[in-house]
């Protein structure tokens, strides 16, 4: 297995740094897969232990000026790393104003994931730090447990509001429940609602307009645990064109406790 890629382009590892920061928030640990066109990050804790599933795919044509990997076979032409999300980081804060960022997969007596970064230094002459991020290399046999999952059509679909709108309303409702009630329909309408014994608080939104779906139901209730996660996705979108709000029936009591 060989990886190394390059990256130079500042707004690319502006927004590289981003994501690596959003996962340090959601989860200890990580997934990296790589495969010849894609980097994905996949988080699968168990959504109903209180955990995040996510799966994150980054283009690397997109990010990197230089691309080279070989996976464990031709047949399976990808490589799976478990590693401590905040030890990625870590190790891309200090690359802020770099020139140049590497990253290359190593064997230093244990994997590791190297990340190279050339700093200007004062007098315009470069310097390089070195970060070695320990990895796991996850076998083939468990690579089924890691595979993209499998999104079922939407019942609802309707545009989000302004984010950061959005983080703000969810950050004081935390303050009152953990459980978050939301609604939509094909209307353009969408709630945000909390119950307790004590306050009932719902935030309405008006036309925000649907993507064309087909034929389906009017409107839709569903309730959103972990009321501090959907403000940690919120927080990390940055400069959007816009938002798109998913819900599919399951046939979840959207008042369960």
């Amino acid at each position: 297995m060989k990886f190394r890629a390059k990256l130079v382009d500042a707004a690319c590892l502006n927004n590289f740094t981003r994501v690596s920061n959003m996962i340090a928030k959601l989860a200890k640990t990580c997934t990296l897969r790589i495969s010849p066109d894609k980097l994905n990050f996949i988080l699968s804790d168990k959504v109903a232990n209180g955990g995040v599933s996510m799966w994150c795919e980054l283009e690397q044509e997109n990010f990197f000026s230089e691309f080279q990997m070989e996976g464990v076979s031709a047949e399976n032409n990808a490589i799976y790393l478990e590693l401590t999300s905040e030890n990625l980081s870590r190790a891309l804060k200090t690359a802020q104003n770099a020139r140049v960022l590497k990253i290359k997969l190593t064997n230093k007596h244990f994997p590791c994931l190297t990340v190279s970064i050339e700093l200007l230094s004062v007098s315009s002459s470069s310097r390089v730090v070195t970060h070695d991020i320990p990895v796991k290399v996850i076998p083939r046999k468990l690579w089924k447990d890691l595979q993209e999952p499998t999104v079922p059509d939407a019942d609802v679909s309707i545009y989000l509001p302004v984010l950061k709108t959005m983080k703000s309303i969810v950050e004081k409702m935390k303050n009152i429940s953990n459980h978050l009630i939301i609604e939509a329909n094909l209307n353009g309408e969408l709630n945000l609602k909390i119950e307790t014994e004590l306050v009932c608080v719902t935030t309405h939104f008006k036309d925000l307009g649907n993507p064309p779906l087909g034929k389906f139901p009017a409107g839709l209730c569903f309730a959103f645990d972990k009321l501090f996660q959907m403000a940690y996705h919120t927080e990390r979108c940055r400069n959007p064109t816009y938002g798109i709000g998913e819900l599919r029936d399951f046939g979840l009591d959207p008042k369960r406790p």
